[in-house]
């Protein structure tokens, strides 16, 4: 079964002409587009986004065409709806809004931010059935602990996501990703 495309353009012109300011419509579907962490830092300056979720087979393709201005997949595979890619999203997305999170700056060092997945992190007890939180952690050396969390969200890509790792072309000299 294929949506119609007649109830969708009348429901979406009917948003728009209600909001009375630009609304980005963003179709989630498998062909669309890869969702990662640029294209949320991208949305997140949008002031209204409109979702369509298809269900069954999708859209008539005159919807896509015509009607929607991006559209995004959050991965390589098939859902039963447009409903949690669409939730998934959101989510990113909203996380990068100015008071979202609390701090402005809890978004700035994570995984993905700078082309790396982030550092491991370690919490009391000191030690929990005998492995350490590791020592530079612990000495009060900011600057030694900044040059290990690099060299830790660089092994930590290089081995987990490799793809990511060759991807950014890294300049593994001055460890700055060169893409």
């Amino acid at each position: 079964m294929v949506l119609k495309p007649e109830p969708i353009f009348e429901a979406v012109e009917a948003l728009k002409a209600e909001q009375g300011r630009a609304v980005k419509v963003i179709l989630t579907s498998p062909s669309g587009r890869r969702f990662d962490q640029a294209v949320a830092r991208e949305l997140a300056k949008i002031d209204s986004l409109l979702f369509l979720c298809g269900n069954y087979e999708g859209y008539d393709e005159r919807v896509r065409e015509h009607l929607v201005d991006d559209d995004l997949s959050i991965g390589d595979f098939v859902l039963t709806n447009g409903n949690l890619p669409a939730m998934v999203i959101i989510d990113a997305v909203t996380r990068l809004l100015p008071g979202a999170l609390g701090d402005d700056d809890s978004s700035v060092e994570e995984s993905f931010s700078h082309g790396l997945l982030e550092y491991p992190h370690y919490t009391r007890p000191l030690e929990f059935r005998g492995w350490r939180v590791p020592e530079i952690l612990t000495s009060g050396n900011h600057a030694a602990i900044e040059r290990w969390r690099r060299a830790q969200a660089m092994k930590q890509t290089a081995k987990r996501r490799p793809d990511l790792w060759e991807e950014k072309r890294w300049d593994r000299s001055n460890s700055n990703p060169s893409k």
